[in-house]
């Protein structure tokens, strides 16, 4: 009976501390990038004033590699703690609490992946006028002369596209930019007001050079 209770109460613990690891795992992989996640709804929310803090930092090609490196450092520093604490500073301990340590190395990772490949490309969308495809160019109202041009873009990831977005629909005449991962961005303008030359003349693609690998005029494909 005693046994029994022994092993509920272990088995209680382990749960306990997975959770625990999966929070903490999470926090870390989250925190780091609050900052970013603001710099994308700023815009969106009418507070310009907080765009211009974080966009000096997004044009550091090198900004989210560091933001890893600290959501990995975090979790490492907590799992010395952790080991410490249960007096498992050593290889054997740590292969003993190697559930605890994957959790939350698997989490901080999975996270920072969620962001990668979800979240900024959805920040990076968001607000989009059109689809820069050509039946998205069909519904614009009022655009006699619409042009197109698919750039791509230069950037270490896709933390850096909603800087891209946001710096193109900046000027007058772009009526849509749409985010593909990784690294292309499809510009639907009306050709009226702005041209493909002012648009690759952006100082942003001064950081983070872009090329056109396609484009096309009410429709119709050039070259």
């Amino acid at each position: 009976m005693g046994e029994k209770n022994s092993e509920s109460s272990g088995d209680c613990c382990k749960r306990a501390g997975e959770k625990s690891s999966l929070k903490q795992g999470i926090i870390y992989g989250l925190v780091p990038h609050i900052g970013c996640i603001g710099f994308a709804a700023a815009p969106v929310l009418g507070v310009t004033v907080a765009a211009e803090f974080f966009r000096p930092l997004l044009m550091n090609r090198w900004f989210f590699y560091f933001l890893i490196g600290v959501s990995l450092l975090s979790a490492t520093v907590s799992t010395i703690i952790y080991l410490r604490q249960n007096n498992a500073l050593s290889m054997k301990g740590a292969v003993r609490k190697k559930r605890h340590i994957s959790t939350m190395y698997a989490s901080t990772i999975g996270i920072n992946l969620l962001f990668f490949l979800f979240i900024f490309p959805m920040a990076a969308n968001f607000g989009a006028n059109v689809s820069a495809g050509t039946a998205g160019l069909a519904a614009l109202p009022g655009s006699n002369s619409i042009g197109t041009i698919a750039l791509q873009v230069q950037i270490p990831c896709s933390g850096h596209a909603p800087l891209i977005t946001g710096e193109l629909k900046k000027i007058s005449g772009v009526q849509g930019v749409t985010f593909n991962f990784p690294d292309s961005f499809d510009v639907a303008f009306d050709s009226g007001k702005t041209t493909k030359e002012r648009i690759l003349a952006l100082e942003i693609f001064r950081t983070y050079p872009a090329k056109v690998t396609a484009e096309s005029n009410n429709g119709f494909t050039i070259g």
